[in-house]
């Protein structure tokens, strides 16, 4: 049995199995970019400096346990669905706040 046929998408993209230092850095790399779009599209609200580090440093902390988990898992993946359907949601609210504003 070949573990290759068992990563997911991202892991096998970086060829994780092959460069593995290199591929799991891409791979948090990934994870944290995505959870940190994920957070700003969703999640996120104006707070002072200090929290914000502290959020994001805490994000990033999650985002090591994730990696190890998304070797076989689809966590990255999960994370494109979760961002294109803020995106959406985002770009849908903008419409209908445009509309709003011409009808006034």
């Amino acid at each position: 049995m070949d573990i290759t046929d068992k990563l997911s998408f991202f892991p096998s993209l970086y060829q994780v199995v092959d460069h593995p230092k290199l591929g799991m850095w891409m791979l948090y790399i990934t994870i944290l970019l995505l959870s940190i779009l994920v957070y700003k599209l969703g999640f996120a609200q104006k707070l002072p400096i200090l929290k914000s580090v502290v959020i994001y440093t805490f994000l990033a902390l999650g985002c090591t346990v994730l990696t190890f988990l998304g070797i076989f898992l689809p966590v990255a993946e999960g994370l494109v669905v979760a961002a294109l359907i803020l995106i959406i949601y985002k770009i849908r609210l903008h419409q209908s706040k445009k509309q709003e504003a011409e009808k006034i």
